[in-house]
């Protein structure tokens, strides 16, 4: 019998210290800090750019001039060691995606953003910025060289209206931004993507039963336009487009000012109109021709 107790305390034993040494291997085996994984050198060669991370500071900024909530979907485009995508699933809530050509550096994000505590929000992906899809993002941040920027614009410029866009010191050419991020430190620039609204559109409702057509011409969010009203034709006053959003006075048949304000959405647009700033009239309108 007591052979049989000396039998057992042995097997007990045996897989302790089986389970153990698995630990011990597993521990020796994962890295001790996120800098095992890789140390990044400042100004070290990427595949089109060098990296420097951008600052806290920044950082905060550009999230913050975005706008980023936990409803967001964040792609921060050449994410280095994952700062920027980090900090919209740490500090705001967000979902973020971070595309990083090498892979020694996607490596490192991933391991930053486990260590964060936010490896469940934040996805790195070892890619291609101009190969990988990012068009579902609600926001896009970007630190890349000025020809980067342009080679991107034409894709971001059709992702959906409304879709915020940030950068770290280098604009996109002739698109003038929305807002500069001022600030100590390197300055940050900040776009909404503009709903595409050139053309003619015919109106309903605008003023009255009166049938209206405006005429839009567009230069990325700047707008301009006239609208006609009864065989006569007048400029818009004020017209502003920040993503689908477009707003515009003009003078109504009663030579009163009215204001109107409309979402796009592809070749319709609804909105409310009235006077004095209160907007309760319903209007609608589609392209000429649709």
């Amino acid at each position: 019998m007591s052979s049989i107790r000396t039998l057992s305390s042995l097997v007990r034993a045996g897989l302790a210290g089986v389970v153990f040494a698995a630990a011990f291997s597993a521990q020796a085996q994962a890295p001790r800090s996120c800098d095992e994984v890789f140390q990044p050198q400042v100004g070290q060669s990427g595949k089109d750019v060098i990296w420097v991370p951008t600052p806290d500071e920044l950082v905060s900024r550009m999230l913050n001039a975005a706008k980023v909530t936990k409803d967001d979907l964040v792609f921060d485009l050449g994410a280095g060691d994952g700062k920027i995508a980090i900090a919209a699933a740490r500090d705001f809530g967000a979902r973020s995606v971070g595309i990083e050509f090498k892979k020694e550096m996607a490596d490192l994000a991933r391991c930053n953003a486990q260590r964060a505590g936010v490896s469940d929000r934040v996805t790195i992906i070892n890619g291609d910025i101009f190969k990988e899809d990012f068009s579902k993002a609600t926001v896009v941040s970007m630190y890349l060289l000025p020809d980067l920027n342009l080679r991107l614009r034409p894709t971001i410029l059709k992702m959906r209206p409304g879709t915020r866009i940030v950068t770290n010191s280098f604009t996109m050419g002739d698109w003038e931004p929305d807002r500069v991020l001022s600030g100590p430190g390197n300055t940050g620039y900040f776009w909404v993507v503009p709903a595409p609204v050139e053309g003619n559109w015919t109106l309903d409702g605008v003023d009255g039963n009166t049938a209206a057509t405006i005429s839009l011409t567009q230069r990325y969010q700047r707008v301009g336009g006239t609208i006609s009203m009864g065989g006569k034709s007048q400029p818009l006053l004020e017209p502003r487009l920040e993503g689908a959003e477009l707003r515009f006075a003009f003078i109504d048949g009663s030579n009163g000012l009215r204001s109107a304000r409309a979402t796009i959405d592809g070749a319709t647009m609804k909105g409310e109109t009235g006077t004095n700033a209160y907007l309760s009239t319903p209007f609608s309108g589609k392209r000429a021709g649709n």
